[in-house]
């Protein structure tokens, strides 16, 4: 993978303010998504006397987000009125974009866990008692899985775009949620049938999303046993949510569940080498200590080297989304 450029030093008190304030202009972008605005404004500029009337929010306090979300650059003022912001336009209306997720899985649990980041960090406490523990309630697996629907139809069409499956019969997507990857790796291999394994709580919600030629199978990753005779085993956001052990159990029960010549694909947040970023993967890796203090973080060339001792071929090391996410690709070695 590329290294990513390095984020120059803070070298002024402005800079820390920024850093320090941010939060405040994430709660501004998951108020306005709570309240549906950017949706309001898809059908054109409103004043925000408009919005105040068709939100059912009080005329001031309307004004006040408005002028917060024209400061961040998410909506842009003409006149009186506002519009959508590029990005808001094309990311934030609709409920199969980012907005859904942002406003789902970002706002409603990871904003509130990271006030436990400090407690995590020194072992003292932590929101809750690891991701099997938030989604074994229904109702926060069902936001969970909701959200990462949302969130996942575009790296799930991209990945399968660029990991063509030529032969392959079974896939098994291992805390596959929603069964967004699944689905789009279906879709763009005729033929491949595939299985969700993940919690019983999510694949209760994820009911509502899976179809032919995609099932789902209620069990534990790390506790259960999973089905064998894989043509393909995908693992997408699941080794970095899990205990430093943890990952180390999967990975051979992926060697176990493939064939022989079978296909391993991981997709996860991935460090540079250097370990000095990218920004958003390194911090994406630090929001899971707020839950569970076990959590580990690692390089493409780390991880790669891992799915290496567990008898794989590693055969490519890619990036999937820039400065987030990336793909490693691996053969099941012969006994």
């Amino acid at each position: 993978m590329t290294l990513a450029a390095p984020t120059p030093p803070v070298t002024d008190r402005r800079e820390l303010s920024r850093l320090a304030y941010g939060f405040m202009a994430s709660q501004a972008l998951f108020a306005a998504l709570d309240v549906d605005l950017f949706s309001h404004l898809a059908c054109g500029p409103r004043t925000a006397a408009e919005l105040a009337r068709d939100t059912g929010v009080p005329p001031h306090r309307m004004r006040t987000l408005m002028a917060a979300l024209a400061a961040v650059g998410l909506v842009v003022a003409v006149g009186d009125t506002f519009a959508n912001a590029p990005a808001s336009a094309r990311h934030l209306v609709g409920a199969d974009g980012l907005g859904e997720y942002f406003r789902l899985q970002i706002a409603q649990q990871i904003y509130p866990a990271m006030a436990h980041l400090a407690a995590g960090i020194t072992g003292t406490g932590a929101a809750f008692d690891t991701l099997a523990g938030l989604l074994a309630d229904a109702g926060q697996a069902q936001v969970f899985t909701a959200a990462q629907h949302a969130g996942s139809l575009g790296p799930a069409r991209a990945l399968a775009a660029r990991v063509p499956l030529p032969g392959a019969a079974r896939l098994l997507d291992v805390g596959g949620g929603s069964g967004a990857f699944a689905t789009a790796f279906c879709a763009a291999n005729p033929g491949l049938r595939a299985t969700v394994l993940d919690l019983p709580r999510v694949v209760e919600v994820a009911a509502a999303f899976a179809c032919e030629p995609v099932t789902l199978l209620a069990a534990d990753a790390v506790r259960d046993p999973w089905p064998g005779d894989q043509d393909v085993v995908l693992m997408s956001y699941l080794l970095s949510a899990l205990a430093d052990a943890e990952i180390d159990v999967v990975l051979a029960r992926a060697r176990g569940a493939l064939r022989p010549g079978g296909r391993l694909i991981v997709h996860d947040f991935l460090l540079d080498d250097d370990r000095r970023g990218p920004a958003p993967a390194a911090l994406w890796f630090l929001q899971y200590l707020a839950y569970r203090p076990d959590a580990v973080s690692f390089t493409g060339t780390e991880l790669r080297e891992r799915v290496a001792r567990h008898g794989f071929e590693p055969m490519a090391l890619d990036t999937l989304i820039p400065e987030i996410t990336g793909v490693i690709l691996a053969l099941k070695e012969p006994s």
